[in-house]
């Protein structure tokens, strides 16, 4: 559905409001930062402004200059043109209460273990994690939140995509972390012989194939790899439960999102005694379980 100009736009208040009357018309989803066309238009507008996002209400008022309005109208426009979600047309994200360079090579940050990072993961984790793993790492948000909430701690961040691999390293640099963060390409474990965490975050590609070709088509603008986890969504989910105990310290805890697919989950590991954590500000399917917990399961399973 192509936007169309009204006569007037005067202010900052004219082109939020327009383009979320615009947002609802076109059908467009929302679930990549906002969920909701009034939240969206007022990223895009102030951000295609450079207006802060705590901007004071007063300003709403101000007039736009001609190519200010031509600038926002245009970005609003491929919002509705393209389905992108917003955060690959601005190139940024939040996450943790963090900036994050984002492009379609990676996902884009919205998971509930970043209030888990806002907690420090209290009270699974009770003594200051040293060696913190990020897998299946992406953009490498959760890695790089986690250096920050835990600044004694080294982060790896592991993914085997190259571009995901670029995209962690300029995160990476932009919250100057070099010292402490580095990038791995690894398959899921398999660069990482040796080594052993006492955090393993993990947020993996977890829905099923039928339910990922339904998505809306602001997801299919994400790299498929990064979403989409086999039939039942689970098939790196059991490589990684299996081989988390070989690099989990002594009292390692292992912290794994599955989203939607928890009840599938539930169905193939009835046994497993993970603990699903609830979150305040919405979300779920993440658990957490322990070192000892996995290898007590391993060995009843083989």
């Amino acid at each position: 559905m192509r936007a169309t100009r009204p006569p007037a736009l005067r202010t900052v208040r004219d082109l939020v409001r327009w383009g979320a009357s615009e947002f609802g018309r076109a059908g467009l989803h929302f679930g990549h930062g906002t969920d909701n066309a009034l939240d969206e238009a007022f990223h895009l507008v102030t951000w295609a402004l450079k207006l802060p996002h705590d901007i004071p209400a007063t300003y709403l008022d101000g007039a736009v200059t001609g190519a200010e309005r031509k600038r926002v109208l245009a970005l609003l426009g491929k919002r509705i043109r393209t389905r992108k979600p917003a955060a690959y047309l601005t190139g940024a994200a939040w996450f943790a209460g963090l900036p994050f360079v984002v492009d379609e090579r990676v996902l884009i940050p919205r998971s509930p273990i970043a209030e888990l990072i806002g907690n420090r993961f209290q009270p699974w984790v009770t003594a200051e994690p040293k060696r913190i793993l990020d897998l299946c790492a992406g953009s490498g948000c959760i890695g790089v939140a986690c250096a920050v909430s835990f600044p004694g701690a080294t982060v790896d961040l592991a993914d085997l995509d190259a571009g995901a691999l670029a995209v962690m390293k300029q995160n990476v640099a932009l919250h100057e972390l070099g010292g402490r963060v580095r990038a791995v390409k690894s398959d899921l474990f398999k660069a990482l012989e040796g080594r052993r965490y006492d955090l393993i975050v993990c947020n993996p590609p977890y829905i099923p194939t039928g339910r990922w070709r339904k998505l809306p088509r602001e997801y299919h603008h994400e790299p498929r790899r990064a979403l989409e986890g086999g039939g039942d969504g689970l098939r790196l989910v059991d490589r990684i439960l299996r081989a988390a105990p070989d690099h989990l310290a002594r009292n390692g805890v292992l912290v794994l999102e599955v989203g939607g697919t928890q009840q599938e989950f539930t169905a193939r590991y009835p046994d497993l005694p993970v603990v699903w954590l609830e979150f305040e500000r919405g979300g779920d399917g993440v658990f957490t379980i322990t070192r000892e917990e996995l290898l007590n399961w391993k060995k009843h399973v083989g």
